[in-house]
């Protein structure tokens, strides 16, 4: 289940990039055919400018905080299930250790029980990559309306050129920074983080910044809103140094149980 996570989530990245560097270049406005360009794309373009107020990277950062806000409780439902996904890391490797043995039988019978396991407690261990697969049509449609709508693309905001990419990488490089911030915060609430999640605190930011110096700045910016927007909203919502302070309190609150449970069995020494 791990292993399709990981693969999930590889896949994903690989299309977003495909599809950002092959979709079409024509300029898109009203009498556009297809789904994508006519209804979609364009009318992403419209939403931005009508959120523009005069200046189109206005109405990205806009749009980009009612995509967020749209998103929350799709955000909350993976936060949710982390969690729980995490408290059931005990159990998990009980059963890694009962079903050890590597031959066909075996892990099938583990990964019975491991999805058993999951279905019992109510949890989606591919929930985490739901935000993902959700945001990465909105990054190509928002790519798309920037690169081939004119209103967007020869916008002005600031130092930028919103179609053109970020001459100076401030963007590319505060959207990496974010990225990385928001993913460290994500897994500091986690006490067991996999191999897989620890790569991706440093692939993620990695490929953003990649992505940020190729393509618009737009693009760039919205990356930038969305993952400071993801930071504040993990400090409000899912606080991992209030999660960790929580953990640390409890484990000591088990100590002292098991300590005076000890203490309670122990046998009493005789008075003289």
């Amino acid at each position: 289940m791990k292993n399709k996570k990981k693969w999930l989530f590889i896949l994903s990245m690989f299309v977003l990039v495909f599809i950002l560097t092959g979709c079409g270049t024509g300029e898109i406005n009203q009498s556009s055919a297809g789904l994508w360009d006519r209804y979609i794309v364009y009318y992403f373009g419209q939403a931005i400018k009508a959120l523009s107020f005069g200046h189109p990277g206005i109405g990205i950062i806009l749009f980009t905080i009612i995509v967020r806000i749209i998103l929350l409780p799709l955000m909350h439902y993976q936060t949710k299930s982390m969690r729980k996904t995490q408290e059931l890391q005990p159990k998990l490797k009980e059963l890694q250790e009962k079903y050890a043995s590597k031959d066909s039988e075996t892990v099938r019978k583990l990964q019975e029980e491991q999805q058993r396991l999951y279905s019992d407690a109510g949890v989606n261990p591919l929930s985490g990559c739901l935000p993902l697969v959700v945001q990465l049509p909105i990054m190509m449609a928002l790519w798309q309306a920037i690169s081939r709508i004119p209103a967007l693309t020869e916008g002005t905001f600031l130092w930028l050129e919103l179609g053109k990419p970020d001459p100076t990488f401030i963007l590319p490089i505060l959207a990496a920074i974010f990225t990385f911030i928001s993913t460290r915060l994500t897994t500091m609430s986690q006490s067991d983080v996999q191999g897989t999640m620890k790569a991706m605190n440093y692939v993620m930011p990695v490929m953003i910044l990649f992505m940020g110096i190729n393509l618009a700045s737009g693009l760039s910016l919205y990356w930038v809103i969305s993952n400071a927007f993801q930071v504040i909203q993990t400090l409000l919502i899912n606080n991992p140094f209030k999660i960790r302070r929580e953990q640390e309190a409890e484990e000591q609150r088990k100590k002292e149980l098991e300590k005076a449970l000890r203490k309670a069995n122990a046998p009493k020494k005789r008075k003289k």
